[in-house]
């Protein structure tokens, strides 16, 4: 799907341009979603230079993801997608800016090129081109991954009391399971964070270097310096939450060995309380012909006072030494 965005009065107004027509040339932005092969060509042919595959894409050699070609930008960028769901994912965008145009190239939809899309058609500065829409989109997955990062630190909290503050309703297996899917969960989406704040943090390197030698303004250098300091705090906030996840797992896994311990433990003193009336039933069970409590008609009654004394004394022990 191609999609340009076209200045129209205070913002830009996105068109859809069917397979095969040609790009106007007064688009500031252009956006390809899974573009076809004609669509490609289309736009190759108005920015004058190479559109590169997925495969080229997903390389991730720095090398293959932020260069200069033809004259043009290429910078790509690993993006956070479907955070709302038990499935996150990442996926990488292609941003390429070739004079005053932007180009975008994405195989997903990550929430902030909807968010920038509507934010651009209420308002956009006069005379900008694709370097002020690239820091808009930028901006906003940046805003994005913070959020992320802040409901992901959140639902770690309440994992944390989870395991410290269990809930007696719930049995202790599932409860554990539950537990130890969401610490695996929020691990899994913590690491997809980090890597895009990795590549963010290099591809703003970069761009900087590049704005250095192609005499930007000062305000856009000082946005993007703005910008990688945001992105080495969210990046140490990441290896925070991380390293809190480790710990969390370490405590679970804790709890669930003083879980079984205590299982083991209970089964070893029901075989200690238990072997005493085991013995005294084993010796009155013998076909000897010479027993004189067989005799007796007290002999029954006593080996099972006998049995129940065996039992009880051993529990009276372990609950006085506070083994139970």
């Amino acid at each position: 799907m191609l999609t340009v965005y076209l200045p129209s009065g205070a913002g830009l107004v996105p068109t859809d341009i069917p397979g095969g027509e040609p790009v106007p040339g007064t688009a500031i932005w252009i956006d390809l979603l899974s573009p076809l092969p004609s669509e490609d060509v289309a736009v190759e042919r108005l920015i004058a230079a190479p559109i590169p595959t997925r495969e080229e894409m997903q390389e991730i050699e720095i090398s293959s993801r932020l260069y200069v070609e033809d004259g043009a930008l290429y910078m790509t960028a690993t993006l956070m997608c479907a955070t709302d769901t038990p499935t996150p994912r990442t996926t990488e965008v292609t941003f390429i800016l070739a004079g005053h145009r932007l180009v975008t190239v994405r195989y997903d939809n990550p929430r902030p090129f909807a968010l920038v899309a509507t934010k651009l058609g209420r308002t956009f500065p006069e005379g900008g081109g694709g370097q002020a829409v690239m820091l808009e989109v930028l901006d906003a997955v940046i805003d994005r991954l913070a959020d992320i990062l802040e409901r992901a630190a959140g639902e770690v909290d309440q994992v944390s009391r989870d395991i410290f503050e269990p809930n007696p309703r719930t049995g202790h297996s599932r409860r554990y399971a539950n537990i130890l899917i969401a610490i695996g969960s929020k691990g899994d989406l913590t690491s997809k964070i980090r890597e895009s704040l990795v590549s963010i943090g290099r591809l703003l390197l970069f761009l900087s270097n590049e704005t250095e030698a192609a005499h930007w303004g000062k305000e856009v250098r000082a946005q993007l310096k703005t910008m990688h300091r945001d992105v080495q705090s969210l990046s140490d906030h990441a290896s925070y939450l991380s390293n809190k996840i480790t710990f969390v797992l370490d405590a679970m896994l804790g709890v669930v060995n003083l879980e079984q311990n205590n299982i083991i433990k209970l089964f070893s003193v029901m075989a200690v309380v238990l072997m005493p009336p085991t013995l005294i039933a084993s010796i009155y069970g013998m076909n000897f012909r010479h027993m004189p409590e067989l005799e007796t008609p007290w002999g029954y009654p006593l080996a099972l006072l006998s049995m129940l004394a065996a039992a009880v004394l051993p529990y009276l022990w372990f609950k006085h030494k506070k083994w139970l």
